[in-house]
């Protein structure tokens, strides 16, 4: 069995990190293959390794001194190899590395590259395991896109079948020019190496134990979630719950691996598989999670007979791809509908769209929502349950929060509902309790017995 683990940034903060995580590792045979972030914080107030090079970068940038950043970068690694006793030469690699990057000899992408370097040689030696670099098999075009077909093949070629320690984020073109994925895209670079090593499982160990059905700062004590479908980790994943970066799930969802999301600092916590399955469990809850964002902006278009128009919504929508506005949601009637974006998308250009609009598709009228929240109710036992929608709908409802826009993906696992900016806390709350008996979310079995007592009470009345 092949077991890809991939350490985020706060498991290997420091010495006692690194501690744990070899406990991790010797627990199981199967986690040979290792993916290494840079050094993340070590407490609250704490800077990440990867913030403070792009602190250097930008000192280099505008020829200001960066000493004092690389002096404290440099005692994170050294303090850590001291503890625990390794014999990397890291005085004189990093030494070497701050004087390239103070004569201004690195890119922005091969400087803060060494975050996860530095820290992946260091990991590698304390764990028993080769090193493997990154750039010598997560390939990359030119433009900076991702080869997954080289990197495949560079993969098979190079990688040290009996394990390894690779750091993540970044890889290299042909050339050998360093290139970084998104940030977060160590947890990317995860889910690459399990692809394509066709591992049997992908562990991301966090600071977390695994995704929970709502925020912990909204809702006292959510529900952990112990089974998610990919889909519905993207649909969360998209709306703010953010354990795990979406785009890691790809790779590992076309080769139908599935993701173990674990907490470093309590390894023997259940967590979350993220996978493919979507048969139902009367023992699972009725919805998985329940998360949003605020600062949407809904445009509504009203025309009267808009719907014997043909090409009126294709012209409206083209307007906001000429300002390359991301659309969210168009929910819609028979004479208006109302394209919803995100407010920082529009910051700059919200008037002089609709202006575009004004002249080029003639509307009757037009209106302007802002400060709009979304919150998006996720659960694949949804489909076909009846009450669902009628359960959020009058949780809100009692609690006196207005409705603005209702959506449905046509997969039926999500409702999503826009309401007031000022509302958002509030109406996640509501949601969640309507759907939960106040220390656990209620689960399919609870549904079917609440709709045979009703049977069974509709029985007796007509009965009467």
């Amino acid at each position: 069995m092949i077991k890809i683990a991939k350490f985020g940034g706060s498991s290997v903060a420091d010495a006692k990190h690194f501690r744990q995580i070899k406990k991790i590792v010797d627990a199981d045979p199967s986690r040979r293959f290792v993916v290494v972030s840079a050094c993340g914080r070590r407490y609250k107030s704490d800077a990440k390794v990867t913030d403070l090079l792009y602190l250097v970068a930008a000192h280099v940038r505008y020829h200001v001194s960066c000493d004092d950043l690389l002096e404290d970068i440099g005692k994170r690694y050294f303090d850590i190899a001291e503890e625990l006793g390794l014999n990397y030469p890291i005085h004189e690699e990093f030494a070497a590395f701050a004087e390239q990057a103070r004569a201004g000899e690195l890119t922005t992408e091969e400087l803060v590259s060494r975050g996860e370097y530095f820290t992946a040689q260091l990991m590698a030696e304390y764990l028993g395991l080769p090193f493997l670099d990154a750039a010598d098999v997560v390939a990359f075009h030119h433009d900076g896109s991702l080869s997954m077909t080289r990197t495949h093949a560079l993969i098979q070629e190079r990688g040290i079948p009996g394990g390894f320690v690779m750091p993540g984020f970044y890889g290299a073109t042909r050339e050998g020019q360093i290139k970084l994925l998104d940030r977060g895209g160590g947890d990317i670079s995860g889910s690459i190496l399990a692809k394509c090593l066709d591992a049997d499982l992908y562990e991301n160990w966090t600071d977390v134990s695994g995704f929970l059905s709502a925020d912990p700062r909204i809702v006292e004590h959510p529900q952990p979630i112990g089974r998610i479908t990919y889909q519905e980790m993207r649909e969360l994943s998209y709306m703010g719950a953010s354990v795990l970066h979406e785009e890691a799930v790809f790779p590992v969802m076309e080769a139908g691996i599935p993701i173990a999301v674990k907490n470093t600092n309590r390894p023997l916590d259940p967590g979350t598989i993220i996978s493919d399955r979507e048969d139902f469990v009367s023992d699972e809850p009725i919805i998985t999670g329940v998360t949003g964002k605020r600062n949407f902006v809904a445009v509504h278009i009203f025309k009267d007979h808009m719907s014997n128009e043909v090409g009126y919504l294709r012209r409206v929508l083209s307007i906001f791809e000429r300002y390359r506005v991301s659309i969210e949601h168009i929910p819609s009637g028979i004479d208006s509908f109302a394209v919803v974006v995100q407010g920082s998308d529009v910051k700059d250009s919200l008037w002089s769209i609709v202006a575009d609009i004004k002249t080029e598709a003639t509307p009757d009228s037009i209106k302007v929502v802002d400060n709009l929240a979304l919150i998006s109710t996720v659960g694949r036992n949804m489909i076909g349950r009846p009450g669902v929608s009628g359960s959020l709908f009058a949780a809100l409802g009692q609690e006196g929060i207005s409705i603005r826009m209702i959506a449905q993906g046509s997969d039926e696992i999500n409702i999503i509902v826009g309401v007031r900016d000022d509302d958002f806390e509030r109406a996640i709350r509501a949601i969640y309790r309507a759907f939960s008996d106040g220390d656990h979310l209620l689960e399919l079995s609870d549904l079917k017995r609440a709709e045979e007592e009703a049977r069974a009470e509709a029985a007796v009345l007509a009965n009467r």
